[in-house]
């Protein structure tokens, strides 16, 4: 569950949102960062009925302006599934260890806009 998850990332319960809040947001959205998420993200889940994860219920990461993967391969998920959003014009994927890659994007950041 997000729940458990947030938990164990030491993010605040409260900010945490049901994944049809988000889903309702994603054509809206400039970016999204997708961290070591595989089947979760997968849109075979809803474009392919032949897909073992057809009707699971996944974030539609796709649907934003641009997706960013952070995974350390392009390897498949526990469902064994090939994931078509990595292949898609709108994501660009940022293959490595991503504990290291995400403080590698913040220092980007911060001397990007000076801080």
């Amino acid at each position: 569950s997000s729940g458990i998850n947030a938990e164990y990332g030491g993010v605040p319960y409260d900010i945490v949102q049901e994944m049809d809040e988000l889903n309702d947001d994603f054509p809206d959205t400039d970016v999204v960062l997708v961290i070591g998420a595989n089947d979760t993200v997968n849109s075979a889940a809803e474009d392919d009925p032949n897909s073992i994860i057809a009707g699971m219920p996944v974030l539609r990461v796709w649907k934003a302006e641009q997706t960013i993967v952070m995974k350390r391969s392009l390897g498949v998920g526990y469902a064994a599934v090939d994931n078509p959003v990595f292949f898609k014009p709108n994501t660009s994927m940022y293959l490595g260890d991503a504990k290291k890659q995400c403080e590698s994007l913040l220092e980007g950041l911060k001397r990007h806009y000076g801080e």
